[in-house]
């Protein structure tokens, strides 16, 4: 069938008319996925460097400011839930600071000891900067180095005789478990008594008691125990750096 010049006239408007509808509405879908996506960037806060005279200060402010104690650790093996305890205020606030801000997400465990921990939160692929500050040691009883503790990396006694954490390497205690002999000798090394409770844990779930009273607990694995087992069977070269990356991601989560 043929076309009159004023069909063709009209249809060639009427074609013109909905190409650039289309072309308006393609700009417009794009500048709301450039908007939605500027706004979720947005919901992460700068992080802003902190030094050891700052870090104490924002950090006690920062406690009282967000009370979450509940965190997800996501990796490639699983996800690990570990509960922060509140009565180490400047560790958590730490924690759930860094976690906030998105430093963990480019963090991964860089060093996996079998039988004894796996320490993450550091990176060499890291872009984000924390600071060169520690955090003072928040040491309590209460709070021993079971399988599954959640506690703060730090450099050794000569150069940090006060036992100041790191500002972001932690490390969460796998272990084995110990005889009655083998903590009784441990409670004389650092002039410590366990609780009945505490040295039964030692027995039946495990853990590394040398390290009570040198380095802070602030947690413990509530979920993901299995999860920490399989990072621990990881192959690693000579500096118990895992030959295949074991990148993590930590987010916040609801009680």
């Amino acid at each position: 069938m043929s076309l009159t010049h004023s069909n063709m006239k009209k249809n060639l408007l009427t074609y013109t008319a909905c190409l650039l509808c289309m072309l308006l509405l393609s700009f417009c879908n794009q500048q709301d996925s450039n908007d939605r996506h500027k706004e979720v960037i947005a919901e992460v806060p700068a992080l802003e460097p902190l030094t050891t005279e700052t870090a104490v200060d924002v950090l006690t402010a920062y406690a009282k400011q967000h009370p979450d104690s509940l965190a997800v650790i996501s990796t490639r093996h699983g996800d690990i839930k570990v509960r922060l305890y509140k009565d180490t205020p400047l560790h958590r606030a730490n924690f759930v600071r860094l976690t906030k801000a998105g430093f963990y997400n480019e963090g991964e465990f860089y060093r996996v000891v079998k039988g004894f921990a796996v320490q993450g939160g550091d990176s060499d692929n890291r872009k984000m900067k924390q600071g060169s500050y520690k955090i003072p040691q928040e040491f309590n009883r209460r709070y021993i180095h079971k399988k599954g503790a959640l506690a703060m990396a730090r450099y050794g006694d000569e150069r940090n005789p006060d036992k100041e954490s790191s500002s972001h390497n932690f490390y969460i205690v796998q272990g084995g478990p110990l005889t009655a002999a083998e903590i009784r000798a441990y409670e004389a090394q650092h002039g410590i008594q366990y609780t009945p409770a505490q040295a039964k844990l030692y027995q039946t779930l495990g853990g590394v008691p040398s390290l009570d009273t040198e380095y802070t607990v602030f947690g413990e694995v509530v979920e993901g125990l299995d999860v920490v087992d399989k990072i621990a069977e990881e192959p690693v070269d000579g500096t118990k750096w895992p030959k295949e990356l074991v990148t993590h991601k930590i987010t916040m989560v609801k009680e």
